[in-house]
């Protein structure tokens, strides 16, 4: 059974010769070619193919808004964004839309060829440069997480409970505990956490349980 695909892209010869090249290929076929975001939008849903090579930047709307708007109606098709744009705006939102492979224009045939079959396998295909940048977007996030790992085991029994709503002498009968150790408990959680409040504290315990 063939890996069935969707070009949406706005430069023809790009598109044509994606087809060209694809439908050459034993396992893969072009079941439908779009050169504008709104024909995409209207009739994708209609033919559900298992991989989309999707263009950021067309004419009459982002790409992104494309996928946005169309993945839930095809949870398993699969979104590669390929596109010259490298900016992490573009990358993030991408990713966050529902994409799950990021190709910039200019590789090589065999990597998009590749990519199709590795996305349509489970995988997350990326250029080179996008992955640095996901890994380096990721790597600014460790200190804040080496602060949660910071937390004792009291001191996290006592975030999960502020997260429920409890208050400090609550908290304090439930752990069999005095208020005010509650209180310094709390303060070290603050400090630990980098910062000012049980709100800001409670989104950190948030994220990181996520």
């Amino acid at each position: 059974m063939s890996i069935s695909i969707a070009i949406v892209e706005d430069e023809k010869n790009y598109n044509n010769t994606l087809k060209k090249v694809i439908n050459y290929q034993d396992d893969m076929r072009v079941i439908a070619q779009y050169f504008d975001g709104n024909d995409a939008l209207h009739n994708l849903s209609d033919i559900s193919p298992d991989v989309v090579m999707m263009d950021i930047q067309l004419q009459d709307m982002l790409g992104i808004e494309i996928i946005e708007n169309l993945k839930k109606e095809l949870p398993d098709t699969q979104f590669i964004m390929c596109t010259s744009f490298e900016d992490d705006e573009k990358v993030f939102n991408s990713l966050k839309a529902g994409a799950m492979g990021y190709l910039v224009k200019g590789e090589s045939m065999e990597k998009i060829l590749s990519s199709i079959r590795d996305v349509y396998n489970g995988g997350a295909p990326m250029s080179f440069s996008i992955a640095r940048k996901v890994l380096s977007h990721f790597e600014r996030k460790l200190p804040e997480i080496k602060g949660f790992d910071e937390l004792t085991v009291r001191e996290k029994e006592i975030l999960e409970l502020l997260s429920q709503g409890l208050l400090y002498k609550e908290i304090a009968d439930r752990k069999f505990i005095s208020i005010d150790t509650v209180k310094k408990h709390v303060g070290n959680i603050y400090r630990k956490l980098h910062v000012n409040n049980k709100v800001e504290a409670i989104n950190k315990f948030n994220h990181f349980k996520n």
